[in-house]
């Protein structure tokens, strides 16, 4: 039994008469009548009671057009939904993204990938950068969204933009007037930040010691939603890429430049095999270019992918 013999079957069952079903599915009579003998041959039971005027199916005859009618509809809707492929193989794009750029960037370029290919599925996971790195040399993720330069050997990276590292503080905060704060002045600012496994905070440390000094940290969060949850409730400051405060800012925070020096970051497109991904990083840069050439978004100084190569 075939899904022709039985669409065979539920136009003769619902006909009731040989020559109307075969008018219905454009074939012969004769034809249509050995495709209804070989279902029967095939199931061992007797579909029809045959008259001179019409057919009449039998009780085995109703069981199977139950049967038959949701196969035939979920065929159909089968061929619909891979029509809409138009021939394209399914594919997946797996991203590692820093969860300090996932609010700004993810949610609109998501939408945007849709529309543009629709046969691809896209697979976002929020890593620490250098979880990111780790999974691009395994070959578990293909591209990731994080911090430049890649750290590890073997890593390329384009970049997206340029962000900077600033001082988050309360609104009550002692240091609320100030238009900027400097690197000294932040250095002896009690924190709540993220862990040392994300590579915000890493880069916080490693600016704090070419000064000679240390972070001074009084609580760490693993989520930065939860950390500008938190501070309005403290008196402590925290340290983030700039750029999170056009998703996540409130006015119950203050967001401070910070300077003497300025802490600038790089946020780019990272993967193994330059290659091999082209045409991912190609997409994913334009589409990322659209997020974030806003009126107030703008790209800076971006790298060709040639470069990359």
């Amino acid at each position: 039994m075939d899904f022709k013999q039985l669409r065979y079957f539920v136009a003769v069952y619902e006909e009731g008469h040989v020559g109307r079903a075969a008018e219905r599915l454009s074939i012969s009579q004769p034809a249509l009548s050995q495709q209804i003998r070989h279902l029967e041959q095939n199931l061992d039971v007797s579909l029809f009671e045959r008259s001179s005027k019409r057919l009449l199916p039998t009780l085995a005859a109703h069981t199977l057009y139950n049967h038959a009618l949701p196969l035939l509809d979920g065929l159909q809707r089968a061929r619909e939904a891979l029509g809409n492929f138009k021939g394209q193989a399914l594919r997946t794009l797996a991203i590692g993204v820093l969860q300090t750029v996932h609010t700004s960037l993810v949610p609109q370029m998501l939408e945007r990938v849709r529309k543009a290919q629709p046969h691809l599925v896209v697979q976002i996971y929020e890593l620490t950068g250098l979880e990111i790195e780790r999974r691009l040399l395994n070959g578990s993720l293909d591209i990731g969204i994080s911090y430049l330069p890649p750290r590890q050997p073997g890593l390329h990276g384009v970049m997206l933009y340029e962000d900077e590292l600033t001082l988050v503080i309360p609104a009550d905060h002692p240091l609320r007037e100030f238009k900027k704060v400097s690197m000294s002045q932040a250095a002896g600012l009690p924190m709540l930040l993220l862990g040392e496994e994300f590579q915000v905070r890493q880069i916080w440390q490693t600016q704090l010691a070419s000064l000679g000094r240390r972070p001074q940290v009084q609580a760490e969060l693993n989520n930065m939603a939860g950390i500008l949850d938190s501070l309005p409730h403290t008196r402590l400051a925290t340290v983030l890429p700039g750029r999170s405060q056009k998703a996540l800012g409130n006015n119950k925070l203050l967001w401070k430049p910070l300077t003497e020096p300025r802490v600038p970051l790089k946020v780019g497109l990272v993967c193994r095999d330059v290659q091999r991904q082209q045409a991912s990083l190609g997409l994913l840069r334009t589409l990322l270019e659209e997020v974030m050439n806003g009126p107030d978004d703008r790209l800076t100084n971006p790298t060709t992918l040639e470069g990359l190569n």
